[in-house]
């Protein structure tokens, strides 16, 4: 059973519907809040020779990212701290990673567990708020499909830790800081709430994630693969290594960035790239060829 037949399975035991937009919308005096939480681990999500000073700010990220996508801005964090008796002092190395992550996001550390653990791991819970919540289940044929920029890079990035290298290149260098520590546009909440039918974070992979859309809209999406934006160092990554540059930007995961839906056409904007259009039916077309869904897994044999 992978990662997502178990995610349907539990989601069948609780038959709650709430369950499987990036984040769980509850309304509360006038207010819609949104919950999400998320796990750093070691040995799956990081190695131990990987810097800690961007492991705080990667937990947190990574759930803003998620209240995003739901059109949200983060206010609350709750963190779980696992930690090996080996590793105590690098607390408050990951702490102040925290911190800084919680000032640029405008959010605030409110409490937290801590627990003895064989492996490091930072467990993050996070309550944001949004005017209008955004999930994954209202595209509509006809609309525009967007993407709030390049993919690929962190796959890239995490690729160039592991080989070790005494020496990077600068372009190698912004692949590997983009995996260290992403950053998330919480201006990009403010569109999606104005303007988006649907919405998901890449945190899994482009051609997984978007199916989630399809899947719960009851769509086909179509997608033009020569508007997918891919970097300028992800391209001198693929040259150099001799890879093929579209695997990383559909298969990469923990991109980070954002697809959305939405009837109207918008101007340009940076980082905003029109990608494709929803149409009646089912599934995910690359040039008309439906997509191969292929992710992260975190129970894939290794």
């Amino acid at each position: 059973m992978n990662e997502f037949s178990l995610i349907e399975k539990i989601k069948a035991i609780l038959n709650n519907r709430i369950i499987g937009d990036d984040t769980a919308p509850i309304k509360i005096d006038g207010k819609t809040l949104l919950f999400t939480n998320d796990i750093l681990l070691e040995g799956q999500h990081f190695l131990d020779y990987f810097p800690n000073e961007n492991l705080g700010w990667k937990a947190i990220s990574v759930n803003v990212s998620d209240i995003v996508a739901s059109g949200g801005k983060p206010q609350y964090v709750l963190v779980s701290l696992l930690l090996p008796r080996n590793k105590t002092d690098q607390v408050k190395i990951i702490f102040n990673s925290i911190k800084k992550a919680c000032q640029f996001y405008h959010c605030q550390v409110i409490g937290g567990n801590i627990t003895k653990s064989e492996k490091l791991g930072i467990d993050i819970f996070m309550v944001g708020e949004t005017e209008k919540f955004i999930g994954r289940r209202k595209a509509k044929p006809g609309d525009n499909i967007y993407l709030t920029g390049s993919v690929g890079d962190e796959k890239a990035g995490l690729e160039l830790i592991i080989m070790k290298k005494k020496y990077y290149e600068r372009f190698e260098k912004k692949l590997i800081k983009k995996f260290l520590r992403p950053i998330i546009d919480l201006d990009i909440a403010d569109l999606i709430v104005k303007k988006a039918s649907s919405s998901i974070d890449l945190s899994d992979g482009f051609s997984s994630d978007i199916y989630h859309i399809s899947k719960l809209s009851k769509v086909r999406i179509d997608i033009d693969p020569k508007k997918i934006p891919i970097s300028p160092e992800l391209k001198l990554f693929a040259k150099k290594y001799k890879k093929n540059v579209f695997d990383y930007g559909l298969i990469g995961g923990e991109d980070y960035k954002i697809i959305f839906t939405s009837k109207k056409k918008l101007g340009y904007k940076k980082n905003l790239h029109l990608i494709g259009r929803v149409n009646p039916g089912k599934n995910v077309y690359l040039d008309k060829i439906m997509l191969i869904k292929k992710s992260f897994d975190h129970f894939s044999p290794s």
